[in-house]
């Protein structure tokens, strides 16, 4: 089995169900993903912050609706930024914390019904640390 698990959508097909746009500690946005959606919104990145995000620590989360979805998730389960989605989202769910701690990939796709259970650690450890390599290479951006 290990052996067919080589490509990220061998452990991972996105099912359209908005459930990775709610809760979670909220969606971090570096200052390039504040400067796109801004643009895309037509809004001011300063007041973009003041009304869109919240600070968590030293760096900034997008907004979350009293259900507790992202500010722009909209009720046909719909991104309405989706174009200009944050480097975060765009990562979803290859982010770098599998690398050092793999186990926890079950624990998500226990909220993600497009991530496939038990998958060997050393496959999450090679897909996750590849995906990552690539998004950044693609962004021009490292991981915040």
């Amino acid at each position: 089995m290990d052996s067919e698990l080589k490509r990220s959508d061998d452990i991972f097909q996105c099912v359209m169900c908005g459930d990775c746009c709610a809760g979670f500690g909220g969606t971090y946005v570096t200052q390039k993903d504040i400067e796109k959606i801004s643009a895309f919104i037509n809004c001011d990145s300063i007041k973009f912050k003041e009304k869109f995000c919240s600070s968590s620590g030293s760096k900034y989360v997008l907004a979350q609706s009293e259900t507790g979805q992202c500010i722009f998730f909209q009720h046909d389960r719909q991104c309405s930024i989706h174009p200009v989605k944050p480097h975060m989202c765009k990562a979803w769910p290859f982010i770098p914390t599998l690398v050092s701690n793999p186990e926890n990939w079950d624990a998500m796709a226990d909220s993600c019904s497009g991530m496939k259970k038990n998958i060997p650690y050393d496959v999450i450890i090679r897909i996750v640390s590849s995906e990552i390599s690539n998004l950044a290479e693609r962004e021009s951006i490292p991981w915040f």
